[in-house]
């Protein structure tokens, strides 16, 4: 197994009876839950967290957010204590590229459960199957020689390579499958339809190619740090989060310093979409999960990075967490 070098901030900078409804009408709202004991989540009982005397989480994204000119999507769990805080963390956001992580724990399951030998497989494509960002299965000689599901998992989390992803989605019944797997997580809402670069195509309102927040970061979770993958497994698909080159102006950028990360990030080149899912571990104590997600109302709005490690920002320090 190879060694994954430590990515750590050098500088301060829910459908249906059974999930949880917030209202899209409430911006900033904070909260918190009773995780560890609910099972699925959404089905937790879910309160206002105390006001804290710090910090306004709800006034403070609601600045934000007005500053940005758009909706912020941010959940995070502290994995210690069980405390959640979030905003707008159960409206639909574009998923973007952040399903990758989770794509790789599905195909991680699939090799641990009923396909042995799978990880170690050599996996093909064709040029013709090439499509847009893919600078590790674009190469000449891995597509005469192909690659295997382990090097296809470290491509599409560590670049986002675009047909890497691809040829792991028909490892598990394309879309269709990887959506099988949100449930198998216990996530009612997340849904991929399409493979890339088309999932990008978003336009407010979709519910193709969505997910939640507050469900994602469940997701990631249970991959990470709960019981969804053997520990050998969950530490294979940390060690490819933290080789991530693609994250460092977003929740890194966002985190106080000291802190170690692992992430995957998602653009979707429409309506200014943009993401980050990650596992962060400050200095001390348990690693934290945060989902950031973003959009904006124009078609061609710009990505803004800064707003997701702002969002960020606010999340540990609503946790609690201010070094």
């Amino acid at each position: 197994m190879q060694h994954h070098p430590r990515r750590t901030r050098s500088i301060t900078s829910k459908l249906g009876a059974s999930v949880l409804a917030v209202s899209t009408a409430i911006t900033g709202a904070a909260w918190t839950a009773t995780p560890a004991s609910a099972g699925v989540a959404g089905t937790a009982a879910v309160t206002k967290a105390a006001p804290d005397a710090k910090i306004d989480i709800r006034a403070e994204f609601r600045k934000l957010e007005t500053a940005y000119q758009g909706h912020i999507g941010a959940y995070a769990i502290d994995t210690g204590t069980g405390r959640t805080v979030g905003n707008r963390a159960h409206e639909r956001f574009p998923s973007n590229s952040t399903f990758k992580a989770i794509l790789c724990g599905a195909i991680l399951h699939k090799a641990r459960t009923t396909d042995p030998g799978l990880m170690e497989r050599t996996l093909k494509w064709k040029a013709t199957d090439v499509v847009a960002h893919s600078p590790v299965t674009g190469v000449k000689e891995n597509i005469e020689n192909g690659l295997t599901p382990e090097r296809l998992c470290h491509a599409t989390i560590t670049t986002s390579d675009n047909t890497a992803a691809n040829v792991l989605l028909k490892q598990i019944g394309g879309p269709a499958g990887m959506t099988r797997y949100y449930r198998s997580l216990g996530d009612p809402v997340g849904r991929l339809d399409r493979y890339e670069t088309e999932l990008n195509d978003w336009k407010p309102g979709e519910r193709r190619d969505t997910i939640m927040p507050a469900f994602m970061a469940r997701d990631l979770q249970k991959l990470t740090v709960g019981k969804a993958l053997v520990p050998e497994d969950r530490s294979r698909l940390i060690g490819w989060m933290k080789d991530s080159t693609t994250g460092r102006e977003r929740i890194l950028a966002g985190l106080p310093k000291g802190w170690t990360v692992g992430d995957k990030t998602g653009t979707g080149g429409v309506y200014g979409t943009a993401s980050d899912l990650a596992i962060a571990w400050p200095p001390s104590g348990a690693p934290v999960i945060i989902a950031v997600y973003v959009r904006r109302g124009v078609a061609d709005a710009q990505v803004d990075n800064g707003t997701i490690a702002k969002a960020t920002s606010l999340l540990v320090r609503g946790l609690g967490h201010t070094s």
